[in-house]
């Protein structure tokens, strides 16, 4: 299977852009939250599970980025040898396009989910029983614009005719 065109290198970046802009936003949020966690539980051990919910929560916009790359390799035919497609150039800006709303809201959502579960976890050491109701509801109001970026990522992903392309590319010998 050869990958041709420039339409395919758009695609291609752009669901790249989706998982490396996204997990690093993941990577750094779960880094703050994770430092604020360690330094909690030198001293209150007890509060391992609150903490831990609380440092794996920015790391929900990585699998978010994830499945918009996946899908963009998956529809292009790179995971079945059985056939590929080959993108015009604006079809692959299209599919680029498409990915950036995750790429950006998870980037951007996971570092700031990040800072907010850190404040959580230092505001459950002191008062454990607020732990739930401000640190966890604070960092998931958060998530709700990583959620909204990937829906807009993937209605976009949807409304490419990616049976149709498939046709073409299975017609002309692809």
């Amino acid at each position: 299977m050869e990958l041709l065109g420039l339409g395919n290198a758009f695609a291609l970046i752009g669901g790249a852009m989706a998982v490396f802009l996204a997990g690093a936003g993941s990577a750094i949020g779960i880094g703050i939250a994770g430092r604020s966690a360690a330094g909690v539980l030198t001293e209150k051990p007890e509060r391992y599970g609150i903490n831990f919910i609380m440092v794996v929560l920015p790391g929900t916009q990585g699998f978010y980025g994830f499945l918009g790359g996946f899908l963009v390799v998956q529809n292009l035919g790179l995971l079945d040898p059985s056939y590929s497609i080959t993108l015009s150039w604006q079809q692959g800006l299209m599919i680029f396009a498409a990915c950036l709303p995750i790429a950006f809201t998870g980037l951007v959502s996971a570092i700031h989910q990040g800072k907010v579960c850190a404040g959580g976890i230092m505001m459950a050491a002191k008062r454990p029983e607020m732990a739930f109701k401000a640190g966890v509801v604070y960092a998931v109001m958060v998530e709700v614009y990583a959620i909204l970026g990937l829906l807009v990522t993937l209605f976009m992903l949807n409304s490419v005719d990616w049976a149709a392309l498939k046709e073409a590319a299975i017609a002309v010998g692809n």
